[in-house]
Protein backbone atom coordinates (compact mmCIF):
# COMPACT_ATOMS: atom_id res chain seq x y z
CA UNK A 1 0.00 0.00 0.00
CA UNK A 2 1.68 3.46 -1.00
CA UNK A 3 0.55 6.68 0.73
CA UNK A 4 0.23 10.07 -0.36
CA UNK A 5 3.64 12.05 -0.39
CA UNK A 6 3.84 14.03 2.49
CA UNK A 7 4.99 18.25 2.89
CA UNK A 8 7.78 16.62 5.17
CA UNK A 9 11.13 18.66 3.99
CA UNK A 10 13.14 16.54 5.56
CA UNK A 11 12.10 13.22 3.68
CA UNK A 12 11.60 11.01 6.78
CA UNK A 13 8.77 7.77 6.49
CA UNK A 14 5.41 8.70 7.91
CA UNK A 15 3.91 5.51 9.67
CA UNK A 16 1.03 4.55 7.91
CA UNK A 17 -2.49 5.98 9.22
CA UNK A 18 -4.10 4.04 12.36
CA UNK A 19 -6.98 2.01 12.11
CA UNK A 20 -10.23 1.77 14.30
CA UNK A 21 -9.78 -1.13 16.65
CA UNK A 22 -6.01 -1.98 16.48
CA UNK A 23 -3.58 -0.88 18.77
CA UNK A 24 -0.45 1.61 18.14
CA UNK A 25 2.84 1.01 18.22
CA UNK A 26 5.16 2.47 20.41
CA UNK A 27 5.56 6.12 20.88
CA UNK A 28 5.29 8.05 23.99
CA UNK A 29 2.55 7.17 26.31
CA UNK A 30 1.55 4.16 24.49
CA UNK A 31 1.78 0.24 25.88
CA UNK A 32 4.28 -1.90 24.90
CA UNK A 33 3.69 -5.11 24.28
CA UNK A 34 3.96 -7.51 27.49
CA UNK A 35 6.42 -9.90 27.52
CA UNK A 36 5.51 -13.25 29.85
CA UNK A 37 7.23 -13.25 32.68
CA UNK A 38 8.38 -9.85 32.58
CA UNK A 39 7.13 -7.30 35.45
CA UNK A 40 4.22 -5.22 34.83
CA UNK A 41 4.44 -1.28 34.07
CA UNK A 42 1.95 0.75 36.20
CA UNK A 43 0.81 3.53 38.29
CA UNK A 44 -0.32 2.93 41.84
CA UNK A 45 -1.44 -0.27 44.21
CA UNK A 46 -3.99 -3.07 43.57
CA UNK A 47 -7.49 -2.07 43.94
CA UNK A 48 -8.78 -1.93 47.83
CA UNK A 49 -9.99 -5.28 48.17
CA UNK A 50 -8.13 -7.19 45.58
CA UNK A 51 -5.78 -10.22 46.89
CA UNK A 52 -2.40 -8.81 46.60
CA UNK A 53 -0.54 -11.90 46.20
CA UNK A 54 -2.64 -14.13 48.95
CA UNK A 55 -0.56 -17.12 50.19
CA UNK A 56 2.47 -15.15 49.50
CA UNK A 57 4.91 -14.25 51.88
CA UNK A 58 4.52 -10.59 51.83
CA UNK A 59 1.31 -11.58 53.69
CA UNK A 60 1.51 -10.51 57.05
CA UNK A 61 -0.90 -12.16 60.09
CA UNK A 62 -2.09 -9.55 63.15
CA UNK A 63 -0.59 -10.30 66.00
CA UNK A 64 -2.85 -10.98 69.25
CA UNK A 65 -2.21 -7.76 70.45
CA UNK A 66 -3.68 -5.86 67.27
CA UNK A 67 -6.69 -8.09 67.85
CA UNK A 68 -7.56 -7.59 71.41
CA UNK A 69 -6.84 -3.85 70.82
CA UNK A 70 -9.09 -3.90 67.99
CA UNK A 71 -11.76 -5.72 70.36
CA UNK A 72 -11.72 -3.12 72.82
CA UNK A 73 -12.56 -0.22 70.77
CA UNK A 74 -15.35 -2.34 68.92
CA UNK A 75 -16.60 -2.85 72.58
CA UNK A 76 -16.01 0.32 73.88
CA UNK A 77 -18.15 1.39 70.93
CA UNK A 78 -20.99 -0.16 72.28
CA UNK A 79 -19.98 0.45 76.34
CA UNK A 80 -22.18 3.65 76.37
CA UNK A 81 -25.88 1.79 75.64
CA UNK A 82 -25.14 -0.48 78.22
CA UNK A 83 -24.44 2.08 80.60
CA UNK A 84 -27.32 3.72 80.04
CA UNK A 85 -29.47 0.81 80.13
CA UNK A 86 -27.91 0.10 83.89
CA UNK A 87 -28.43 3.29 84.84
CA UNK A 88 -31.73 4.39 83.20
CA UNK A 89 -33.50 1.00 82.99
CA UNK A 90 -33.90 0.08 86.44
CA UNK A 91 -35.79 1.72 88.76
CA UNK A 92 -36.62 0.63 92.45
CA UNK A 93 -40.67 0.10 93.79
CA UNK A 94 -41.95 1.31 97.38
CA UNK A 95 -40.81 -1.97 98.61
CA UNK A 96 -37.31 -1.37 97.47
CA UNK A 97 -37.25 -4.19 94.62
CA UNK A 98 -35.61 -3.32 91.67
CA UNK A 99 -37.35 -3.69 88.74
CA UNK A 100 -36.50 -3.13 84.66
CA UNK A 101 -38.68 -0.28 82.23
CA UNK A 102 -38.62 -0.05 79.23
CA UNK A 103 -35.51 1.86 78.65
CA UNK A 104 -33.68 -1.27 79.37
CA UNK A 105 -34.89 -2.96 76.35
CA UNK A 106 -34.37 0.29 73.88
CA UNK A 107 -30.89 0.96 74.94
CA UNK A 108 -29.89 -3.18 74.80
CA UNK A 109 -31.35 -2.79 71.32
CA UNK A 110 -29.07 -0.09 70.36
CA UNK A 111 -26.55 -1.89 71.84
CA UNK A 112 -27.04 -4.92 69.59
CA UNK A 113 -27.98 -3.08 66.58
CA UNK A 114 -24.66 -0.62 67.06
CA UNK A 115 -22.74 -3.77 67.35
CA UNK A 116 -24.70 -5.67 64.60
CA UNK A 117 -23.46 -2.89 62.38
CA UNK A 118 -19.50 -2.61 63.29
CA UNK A 119 -19.11 -6.36 63.68
CA UNK A 120 -21.58 -8.04 60.94
CA UNK A 121 -22.01 -5.70 58.91
CA UNK A 122 -18.71 -3.76 58.26
CA UNK A 123 -16.58 -5.97 59.20
CA UNK A 124 -18.27 -7.97 56.98
CA UNK A 125 -18.87 -5.76 53.77
CA UNK A 126 -14.97 -4.08 54.11
CA UNK A 127 -13.16 -6.72 56.35
CA UNK A 128 -12.95 -4.14 58.80
CA UNK A 129 -15.03 -3.04 61.88
CA UNK A 130 -14.20 0.31 63.67
CA UNK A 131 -11.90 -1.47 66.09
CA UNK A 132 -10.06 -3.33 63.14
CA UNK A 133 -10.03 0.21 60.96
CA UNK A 134 -8.38 1.62 64.08
CA UNK A 135 -5.57 -1.04 64.57
CA UNK A 136 -4.92 -1.19 60.51
CA UNK A 137 -6.25 -5.07 60.58
CA UNK A 138 -8.49 -6.52 58.19
CA UNK A 139 -10.71 -9.58 58.61
CA UNK A 140 -10.18 -11.89 55.44
CA UNK A 141 -11.44 -15.41 53.86
CA UNK A 142 -8.71 -17.81 54.24
CA UNK A 143 -8.80 -19.01 50.85
CA UNK A 144 -10.01 -16.14 49.18
CA UNK A 145 -8.30 -13.49 50.91
CA UNK A 146 -11.80 -11.49 50.30
CA UNK A 147 -14.07 -9.81 53.44
CA UNK A 148 -16.37 -12.59 53.91
CA UNK A 149 -19.77 -10.49 54.35
CA UNK A 150 -22.67 -10.00 56.35
CA UNK A 151 -23.43 -13.42 57.23
CA UNK A 152 -20.24 -15.34 57.86
CA UNK A 153 -19.12 -12.24 60.21
CA UNK A 154 -22.21 -13.26 62.26
CA UNK A 155 -21.65 -16.98 61.84
CA UNK A 156 -17.91 -16.28 63.18
CA UNK A 157 -19.32 -14.45 66.41
CA UNK A 158 -21.66 -16.93 67.01
CA UNK A 159 -18.58 -19.46 66.60
CA UNK A 160 -16.64 -17.66 69.54
CA UNK A 161 -18.93 -19.50 71.98
CA UNK A 162 -16.21 -22.12 71.18
CA UNK A 163 -13.47 -20.25 71.89
CA UNK A 164 -15.07 -19.02 75.70
CA UNK A 165 -16.44 -22.64 76.45
CA UNK A 166 -12.76 -24.24 76.70
CA UNK A 167 -12.10 -21.44 79.58
CA UNK A 168 -11.83 -18.86 77.17
CA UNK A 169 -8.22 -20.88 75.73
CA UNK A 170 -9.57 -20.17 72.02
CA UNK A 171 -8.75 -16.72 72.73
CA UNK A 172 -5.68 -17.51 72.83
CA UNK A 173 -4.73 -20.17 69.98
CA UNK A 174 -3.63 -16.80 67.83
CA UNK A 175 -0.59 -16.67 70.12
CA UNK A 176 0.76 -20.15 69.06
CA UNK A 177 -1.03 -21.00 65.43
CA UNK A 178 0.28 -20.17 62.44
CA UNK A 179 -1.88 -18.23 60.88
CA UNK A 180 -2.62 -16.70 64.35
CA UNK A 181 -6.16 -17.93 64.13
CA UNK A 182 -8.63 -18.70 67.08
CA UNK A 183 -10.93 -21.56 66.65
CA UNK A 184 -13.71 -19.36 65.72
CA UNK A 185 -11.38 -18.61 62.63
CA UNK A 186 -10.56 -22.13 62.30
CA UNK A 187 -14.06 -22.94 61.75
CA UNK A 188 -15.47 -20.56 59.87
CA UNK A 189 -11.81 -20.70 57.45
CA UNK A 190 -11.18 -16.40 58.13
CA UNK A 191 -7.80 -14.76 59.32
CA UNK A 192 -6.68 -11.02 60.50
CA UNK A 193 -4.63 -9.95 58.70
CA UNK A 194 -2.44 -6.42 58.73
Amino acid sequence: MTYPPSNDPYNQQQPPPQQYGQPQQGGYGQPQPQQYGQPQQGYGQPQYGAPQGYGSPSLEYATWIQRVGAYLVDYVAVLPFGILAATLGTSTNDAGVQSLNAFYFIFILLAIAVAGYNRWYQAGKTGQSWGKKALGIRLVSEQAGQPIGPLLAFARDLAHFVDGIICYIGYLFPLWDAKKQTLADKIVKTVVVK
